[in-house]
């Protein structure tokens, strides 16, 4: 029996599973789903088009109706398995419950290897990427699993791009630059074979399947592949009409990177949320402008560095920050007036207003959202930093002092920013000395973290005169 017949066998038996899944969220009754989804994915947990990325969307769209997290006692029945199928199910059972949670999308990818469930691990593997390339504060440690993960895998081009990040956030991190040296290499060679039966991903499934494989999400689709997809997602939702697969349709015409197909994908959000004023409708509407305006964002902050003195790509370049910053406002004020219960959209309110430099608004917010221990010290960056902007100095510096001791690793990107932050509010109080103590600090474990050579010069100069 060969491995195609093996896999297809598995499949059918879950496939009434995943069936019975769809018809159950299809009345919003997402938890039952994701019990029926793991149950499925059990007999078949490599079935990524027919368990996984359903399982995802359902998941997304009970967040989007205000769906509870995990439970402690799910948490802790869940948080570690007998084999790496165990690991599997346990990790995407909470991912389910929170997709947000990077931590759960992590130990998908990691059991998913140990089991060698390699389209499901190359499957999450592209979601993280694209996950933490998006945030605002993308985690090292992050792009090093990524870049292990592609090498076992042998996707090496992928592998250089995630060493590619790391090597941004530690440009001095010589060990580091020798194995994205080792990596281009070897990504050399894989396109050298392309077309060739090399690796393991031959051995998953002939190459038809192959390809639809690679045409998942955060992988790029042939025009084909993309075309395919929207007419399957046009006729499921013809079969049935249902928020899982209108938000399908709009996200397989997104897909596609055309004015027409953007506009069409606008009108069918619009027009769903005009006939059931459910805001899940609006919101991956608003996602999708975000999405585009940061995509333009990078495009044109890539330009301006290879042309700094270029005035006009300046302009636009600001234009769309500004529009980016009106509509990330107006999408979290959104959010958090419809999902009151959702800590992470009062964190992503305030962190918007205090950009938009309505600091009274955005401190309320934030305090709410420190009650959340995910969002604990980020909130009280931001505070801080709200406190700062508004001119309380020693309101800021205590709130600074206050999260750097409730932190357990101070190298961590929210570390550095908090020391940043409090060094900026000690030098605008006129305590130097301590504002120097902290940027020197930055500067041996990180020196290119923002202007921090530059502001220890100047404090140094100052002192001598």
């Amino acid at each position: 029996m060969t491995e195609k017949d093996v896999y297809e066998a598995q499949l059918e038996k879950a496939s009434a599973f995943f069936g019975r899944a769809e018809e159950v969220a299809a009345t919003d009754n997402f938890d039952y789903a994701i019990d029926l989804y793991m149950d499925g994915l059990r007999l078949a947990p490599d079935a990524l088009e027919e368990g996984h990325l359903p399982l995802r969307r359902i998941a997304l769209i009970r967040q989007g109706k205000g769906g509870k997290k995990p439970s402690m006692v799910e948490k802790v029945k869940r948080l570690k398995g007998k084999t790496p199928l165990d690991e599997l199910l346990n990790a995407e059972f909470l991912l389910a419950k929170d997709p947000d949670h990077l931590g759960y999308a992590e130990a998908v990818l990691k059991s998913a290897l140990a089991g060698r469930y390699f389209r499901t691990a190359e499957w999450m593997a592209n979601l993280l990427f694209e996950a933490n390339r998006a945030s605002a504060k993308p985690s090292f440690a992050a792009w090093i699993l990524l870049k292990d993960s592609f090498s076992k895998m042998q996707m090496f081009t992928r592998a250089v791009a995630a060493c590619e990040q790391a090597v941004l956030q530690k440009p001095s991190d010589d060990a580091l630059k020798d194995e994205l040296r080792d990596l281009c290499a070897s990504m050399t060679v894989e396109k050298g074979r392309y077309g060739q039966a090399t690796d393991f991903r031959e051995s998953i499934h002939d190459k038809e399947e192959q390809d639809k494989l690679h045409s998942q999400e955060y992988v790029v689709k042939s025009a084909d592949i993309k075309q395919e997809m929207v007419q399957k997602a046009r006729n499921k939702l013809k079969a049935h009409v249902s928020v899982t697969a209108v938000l399908e349709l709009a996200d397989a015409l997104f897909e596609l990177e055309t004015p027409e197909a953007e506009k069409e994908a606008i009108s069918l959000l619009e027009n769903s949320y005009q006939k059931s004023k459910d805001f899940t409708f609006l919101r991956r509407q608003n996602e999708f402008k975000l999405k585009k305006l940061r995509n333009t964002q990078r495009d044109l902050s890539g330009q301006l560095k290879s042309n700094p003195q270029d005035h006009s790509l300046q302009l636009q370049l600001e234009q769309v920050q500004h529009q980016f910053d009106q509509v990330e406002l107006e999408h979290y004020k959104l959010c958090q007036e419809n999902y009151p219960t959702e800590l992470k959209y009062k964190y992503e309110y305030g962190r918007a207003l205090i950009k938009a430099q309505k600091y009274d608004t955005a401190i309320p917010l934030l305090q709410e959202a420190q009650k959340d221990p995910r969002l604990k010290i980020a909130s009280m960056d931001k505070i801080g930093l709200s406190f700062l902007l508004k001119g309380w100095v020693e309101d800021a510096i205590d709130v600074f002092e206050h999260a750097l001791e409730q932190m357990v690793n101070q190298d961590s990107t929210i570390g550095k920013d908090i020391k940043y932050n409090l060094a900026r509010a000690y030098e605008t109080q006129g305590n130097n000395d301590s504002a120097l103590t902290l940027y020197r600090k930055l500067a041996q474990t990180d020196f290119s973290y923002k202007d921090v050579g530059q502001r220890i010069d100047k404090l140094r100069k100052q002192s001598h005169n």
